[in-house]
């Protein structure tokens, strides 16, 4: 007991007095390590072990995947492609963001970096068919965040590290249906609101529209970027290569589409998306591996196992133990990104999720639905804040919009938590679970 508030204390404090949280994970670790007497060797030992895991290896290769399809002008060649396609009517140009944004995440795996590359090219011409700007800020940004339910999803592959019951390609099956569900209810919030607000009217459109081109036009511009989820799923599905080669893949084919085919990217810009991938994968694996510090600490002095039986003991009814978990997820989600909340928070509730028999395919599903609403939920949604600054509006002035996006994900998380199927159908069928 003693031990279990020493390492959460240590910790909460450390993040109080503005402790970067990679360093106050290592450090609340490596105090307990010493106290209890388990050899400081164990610092970076644990270390090293959290992060030379071959899964690991899809996180750079994913996150400058992203960056280079999003610097290459997929995202606008999709905008284009997808408004011709569903034509123009009053808001018609909300579903068209929504549908850009999912597509974007079966690329990118980033809520964030999904927001901001949408939201670059569809915030201007939105505001020019009639959307305010925080409607617009708001509603980008919720369809953003799904990128990290939507497969390939760098949190998903962080969970199946930690959570080694759930595989990789299981919870990237599992993730499919429940990011199509958010979208539809993105879609329908997104039209409903539209049409109650008279944003989008379709003689607006007309007045502010550039020439438009013909349907295959469009569609010839944008198949690369259509293709892109298609090779990088179809190809773990066919067994041709596994999550980290696809990552590898998807590097390859975004930089052939970048250079040769768009012609939208250059050498030098290349060396400098290299730059920027290794240093955010380089901070990424910093709180992996100190994480690993953390996490063998409390679970060796067996700190998160009695914390788990204390939680499961709360009360007899599963149900509102799931409620009260998917709660805390939601806050959590609002502060902090997916990759530190899996760190913090699994090795208390894996046991946890085991003691009550949720199935960790579902839970992992249903933890990173939580997160992703959490990244545009105020006050400290980090979605929300990327596609504000991009609009040029203030955080205050997004949240009279940003309620029924949020309602809309809430209601699909629901779904989920009480139609447990919604998340295992897809995986059971292709023979992952």
């Amino acid at each position: 007991m003693i031990a279990g508030l020493t390492l959460l204390a240590t910790f909460l404090i450390l993040l109080v007095l503005g402790i970067p949280l990679a360093v106050a994970l290592g450090l609340a670790g490596g105090l307990l390590i010493g106290l209890e007497g388990l050899g400081l060797l164990a610092i970076p030992t644990n270390f090293y072990a959290g992060i030379a895991k071959y899964p690991l290896l899809a996180i750079p290769m994913f996150i400058l995947a992203g960056l280079i399809f999003e610097r290459s002008g997929v995202a606008l060649r999709l905008v284009r492609f997808i408004g011709a396609l569903i034509g123009q009517w009053r808001g018609s140009l909300a579903v068209v963001a929504v549908l850009v944004c999912t597509l974007m995440g079966g690329i990118s795996g980033s809520g964030p970096a999904d927001a901001a590359a949408v939201a670059a090219v569809m915030i201007p011409t939105l505001w020019k068919q009639g959307y305010p700007k925080p409607f617009s800020a708001a509603l980008i940004a919720a369809a953003g965040s799904m990128a990290i339910v939507i497969p390939p999803s760098v949190a998903f592959i962080i969970y199946g590290i930690l959570v080694p019951s759930a595989s990789v390609p299981a919870l990237f099956a599992a993730g499919l249906l429940p990011g199509l569900l958010a979208a539809l209810a993105l879609t329908l919030t997104a039209v409903g609101l539209s049409r109650r607000h008279g944003f989008g009217a379709p003689d607006i459109a007309s007045k502010d529209s550039a020439p438009r081109l013909s349907l295959w036009t469009h569609f010839r511009e944008a198949i690369w970027g259509l293709l892109a989820p298609v090779v990088i799923l179809g190809g773990m599905r066919a067994g041709l290569f596994t999550p980290s080669e696809a990552a590898v893949v998807a590097v390859a084919y975004g930089l052939v589409v970048g250079l040769a085919i768009y012609r939208t990217l250059s050498w030098r810009e290349v060396w400098r998306l290299l730059a920027e991938a290794g240093e955010i994968s380089g901070v990424v694996l910093l709180i992996i591996g100190l994480a690993s510090v953390f996490a063998w600490a409390g679970s060796t002095v067996g700190v998160f196992d009695g914390m788990a039986r204390g939680l499961a003991g709360l009360h007899t009814e599963g149900w509102v133990t799931l409620l009260w978990v998917n709660g805390l997820l939601l806050v959590a989600g609002m502060f902090l990104d997916a990759i530190s909340v899996y760190l913090i928070l699994l090795p208390l509730l894996e046991p946890l999720a085991q003691q009550l028999g949720w199935h960790p395919v579902w839970f992992g599903v249903v933890m990173t639905l939580n997160l992703a609403i959490g990244q545009a939920t105020p006050p400290m949604a980090v979605s929300l804040m990327v596609t504000a600054r991009i609009a040029g509006v203030s955080m205050e002035s997004t949240l009279r919009w940003a309620l029924w996006p949020i309602v809309a994900l809430l209601a699909t998380l629901l779904l989920v938590i009480f139609v447990p199927e919604l998340a295992l159908w897809l995986p059971r069928q292709l023979g992952y679970l």
